[in-house]
């Protein structure tokens, strides 16, 4: 089978983060739930470039300043496995494009205090990924099972040799 690799980001502004609610595409595994922006890898693209081009495809911003924050391995017994590198941005260029805050293709662009983000429609294990990039200030590496839905493991490293 095949894995799917993937960027997801972050964008912080005013303690709030740029969410996207998924409800415009059909068969959509993130249907209905709030996530970052970001997607699938191009060919040849290496993480860096995949976030810039999502991020400017999704929002019309310019990442100017941006961190890795970890590696999230999914696995599921629905679609599969995805690698996905997480990262936050905290400065930009360019206007976020007010087209893209209600018509972006996958659904509707809000700025989210930080403070509300547990009371979003969010995976499970996402809720795990905010707490460690709000308390750790390192690297992480994050294994995320689901069964359908539903979290059914979760396991955390901190490499020590990543700097």
């Amino acid at each position: 089978m095949k894995h799917v690799m993937t960027t997801l980001c972050y964008i912080e502004k005013d303690d709030c983060y740029l969410m996207l609610h998924r409800v415009k595409k059909e068969n959509d595994l993130n249907k209905d739930k709030w996530i970052g922006v970001g997607g699938k890898f191009e060919e040849n693209e290496t993480p860096e470039e995949c976030l810039l081009r999502e991020v400017k495809e999704e929002t019309g911003l310019t990442l100017t300043s941006y961190r890795l924050q970890g590696v999230i391995t999914f696995i599921s017994d629905e679609w599969g496995s995805e690698y996905m590198f997480l990262y936050t941005a905290d400065a930009y260029e360019g206007q976020l494009r007010e087209d893209r805050m209600q018509n972006c293709e996958e659904g509707i662009l809000t700025w989210v205090p930080k403070a509300d983000m547990e009371k979003l429609n969010l995976w499970e294990g996402d809720k795990i990924f905010f707490r460690l990039m709000e308390t750790e200030d390192r690297f992480f590496s994050l294994k995320l099972c689901y069964k359908g839905d539903k979290l059914v493991e979760s396991k955390c490293e901190f490499p020590t040799n990543f700097r």
